[in-house]
């Protein structure tokens, strides 16, 4: 193979040939589609202009890093940030085999990570619309009502609300995760980290889930553990009680894209935003921290702080 010098070229000339070569070899001999090509082909165009007058076996990690924060800067999101960096990526590979190369200037460099999406909260008459149902004798219907009651409730994780058994059935074999206790109006759960915490149910849960407690023998066949069984007589899935909650919601006309975690933050938002009481919402959520209460419920972090430091008795600072 015969190397090239850096300074045998023209500079914009050269790096359109290393362009048109590496695109040349995606095509024939990696059989990439037209479109994933062409897409290579902006991507590599776009480092071109920012390199010259340069050519682009100079550019260092330095520069590669420079021009990614200012994509990141100019608003691109992080996913076409990390797409260009992938393709810049196997081009500098395939370059060093062209070129004496320091090393590969993309290797290390990460696109911004993808900032945090929260849901938006529901307005408490819409939330409370949501959970409430007209009392039916179908189990399934009876199901749904009191998982929607207690996920609001309690503000329980989706995997939480699965995980509970109708009572605590802890034995050699296995420990229950999860229960509810209807004469304490609380629900004991475990949530990450195997972190145990116990939060009340509200009045309107405890009922929906005696209703359904009553219709759910009709849903026993093998297993009768569960806490809450789909039609099969099987342990609830993430993903049927996920799709279960949106269509009650689009049912009802609800725009928004209701979810499990869309009812935990409402639950989270509603009780803070009445209580002021972010300890309680931290103890309630299973939070370890309180950045992690602020970050669920999108509140100003300096009005939290100034909350907990009021309110914890451990967080007030002594006086002079």
């Amino acid at each position: 193979m015969v190397r090239v010098t850096l300074e045998a070229q023209d500079n914009t000339s050269l790096n359109q040939k290393f362009i048109a070569d590496y695109l040349d070899i995606l095509k024939t001999q990696r059989k990439l589609s037209h479109h994933t090509t062409d897409n290579y082909a902006l991507d590599l165009k776009e480092l071109q202009a920012f390199a010259e007058p340069r050519q682009l076996g100079t550019l260092s990690y330095f520069d590669v890093r420079k021009f990614t924060s200012k994509l990141h800067a100019q608003g691109l999101n992080p996913r076409s940030i990390a797409r260009r960096l992938s393709s810049w990526r196997g081009f500098y590979h395939w370059l060093a085999t062209q070129l004496e190369l320091a090393s590969n200037p993309v290797v290390g460099i990460k696109a911004p990570k993808k900032a945090k999406t929260l849901p938006k909260a529901l307005g408490v008459d819409t939330a409370s619309a949501l959970v409430e149902h007209e009392g039916s004798d179908e189990p399934t219907v009876a199901a749904n009502r009191a998982m929607f009651e207690l996920l609001y409730s309690s503000g329980l994780r989706v995997s939480e609300l699965v995980g509970l058994d109708y009572q605590d059935c802890s034995d050699k074999e296995a420990a229950s995760l999860g229960w509810v206790d209807l004469e304490q109006a609380e629900v004991h759960v475990t949530g990450k980290g195997n972190k145990q915490r116990i939060v009340p149910v509200g009045k309107p849960a405890v009922q929906a889930l005696r209703d359904y407690l009553v219709l759910r023998p009709q849903l026993i066949k093998q297993q009768s553990r569960p806490l809450f069984l789909t039609a099969r007589g099987t342990r609830m899935s993430i993903r049927l009680v996920q799709y279960r909650l949106k269509s009650h919601a689009q049912s009802m006309g609800i725009p928004a894209q209701v979810s499990p975690h869309v009812l935990r933050h409402s639950f989270a938002s509603h009780v803070l935003q009445s209580s002021g009481d972010l300890r309680a919402v931290q103890e309630m959520l299973g939070h370890s921290s309180i950045a992690a209460t602020q970050v669920y419920t999108a509140l100003d972090f300096q009005h939290l702080a100034k909350v907990y430091d009021q309110a914890h008795p451990r967080a007030k600072k002594k006086e002079d």
